[in-house]
């Protein structure tokens, strides 16, 4: 056999054998360094490591997983919920079209679907299950909704995408991401309100209108939270920071936030958040880390480089090659986090994406579209994991309303690709580089 072959058998044997994705990257490139290259190159893998995570614009991603964490301790995702249900007011489906919005809400602070996931669950999850919502569609509705947070901005998987991929913009990303992270979200809620109004299930209850605040004082709460997305993508759009530094002042904003206007949130709490920050930028670091000893694996064997080729000889229709790589990548999405997807394809799409012409930002929001159907979609489901924790019930029991919004956001994905202005409008109208 070939090192190539013998790296990529490696990799899959590895993750068969339930070794983590980190390590299964790092053991498959170093079987692919000894095989194909020298045992005395392992000695670059230190370099290789290294040189993987030192990477300014990485610095982003901590942070905004930070960001994600205060707003979710700050009570934010409560006021939201209160602001929404007071907007919208007591009608079939009004909780699931509240879950839809205030997930879309929340994934414009945090870029990260599971964090979307848990808080939006915490508060939703319960008054969903007073007004007559199965538990197992609460928790696939909220799950899906969250995974639109990949799509709109600020986004980690964004982030990624803009470093694998050289040349792309990461405000260009950004501005793409909206229009389709909207539609998403409102495919989602056309089957949820339809589903609501045919098996009669309340917006409200009695106890909950009792409690119902007035639209202006749910507002006079939420504008906080509201603000947020406003003061990132603002501060992006006029110059005043780069998408790095926007994470720097999104931290500051919700430190502030939770200690002074909300107050639900003590130092105590802030150190015991950065803890838990470190801990998940850890894993996501060692993630990018390893991968780097694969990726520089792949490229000096040319393992990546005959992979493409392969992919191209499939077939000279761009169209149709197009539709195999989202199908490839729904399935890795069902398998692997976005982090890993990224890390471990993008090196093979770049070269097909460039013999097709396909434009880059239009295809990295395609490829985060799909991403974000995996996120609810099992047998990993990260987004799903997290909601049916919190609802305390079998993921098995969410795989039928899971396929219902998977051919939604599957509509939403292909209106995307028929029509790439949706992704690139908005960019080209702020003068960003697509």
């Amino acid at each position: 056999m070939t090192p190539d072959l013998w790296m990529l058998l490696a990799f899959a044997g590895l993750l068969i054998a339930g070794v983590p994705v980190a390590f299964s990257l790092a053991l498959a490139g170093s079987v692919g360094i000894v095989t194909g290259l020298s045992p005395d190159m392992l000695a670059t893998l230190g370099t290789n490591t290294y040189n993987s995570i030192a990477k300014y614009p990485l610095i982003a991603i901590p942070l905004f997983i930070l960001t994600g964490l205060i707003f979710e301790r700050s009570g934010v995702a409560l006021r939201l919920v209160r602001f929404a249900q007071a907007l919208i007011g007591p009608r079939h489906g009004g909780l699931a079209l509240v879950a839809v919005l205030v997930c879309m809400i929340m994934g414009g602070m945090s870029g990260s679907g599971p964090a979307d996931a848990a808080a939006v669950a915490m508060v939703m999850l319960p008054s969903m299950t007073k007004a007559g919502y199965p538990k197992p569609f609460s928790a696939t509705l909220i799950a899906a909704s969250a995974s639109t947070a990949i799509l709109i901005p600020p986004s980690v998987a964004l982030i990624l995408y803009s470093i694998v991929v050289p040349g792309v913009d990461l405000r260009a990303l950004f501005a793409a991401g909206l229009f389709p992270g909207i539609l998403a979200g409102l495919s989602l809620l056309i089957p949820a309100m339809l589903l609501a109004k045919r098996y009669g299930w309340e917006g409200s209850t009695p106890e909950s209108d009792a409690e119902r605040l007035s639209v202006g004082a749910a507002f006079k709460q939420a504008l906080p939270a509201l603000f947020a997305p406003v003061l990132i993508l603002g501060g992006l759009r006029s110059g005043l920071f780069t998408p790095t530094e926007a994470a720097v002042v999104a931290v500051a904003y919700g430190t502030l936030v939770g200690l002074f206007l909300t107050r639900e949130l003590s130092l105590k709490d802030l150190w015991a958040l950065l803890g838990e920050a470190a801990i998940i930028s850890g894993v996501v670091m060692l993630i990018i880390a390893l991968a780097g000893v694969f990726a520089w694996a792949g490229t000096m064997l040319g393992t990546f480089r005959h992979l493409a080729e392969w992919m191209i000889g499939l077939t000279d229709n761009g169209a149709l090659l197009l539709v195999l790589v989202m199908l490839a990548v729904l399935i890795a999405g069902m398998l692997l986090d976005a982090i890993s997807i990224y890390l471990i394809l993008m090196p093979i799409l770049i070269p097909v994406m460039q013999h097709f012409e396909w434009n880059p930002v239009w295809f990295g929001i395609l490829l985060a579209m799909n991403i974000a159907i995996g996120q609810f979609t099992p047998p990993v489901a990260v987004n799903l994991m997290v909601t049916t924790e919190v609802a305390k019930i079998r993921l098995e029991h969410t795989l039928g309303w899971a396929l219902v919004f998977v051919a939604a956001m599957a509509c939403a994905m292909a209106i995307v690709a028929l029509f790439p202005g949706i992704a690139l409008w908005l960019p080209t109208v702020l003068g960003y580089n697509v």
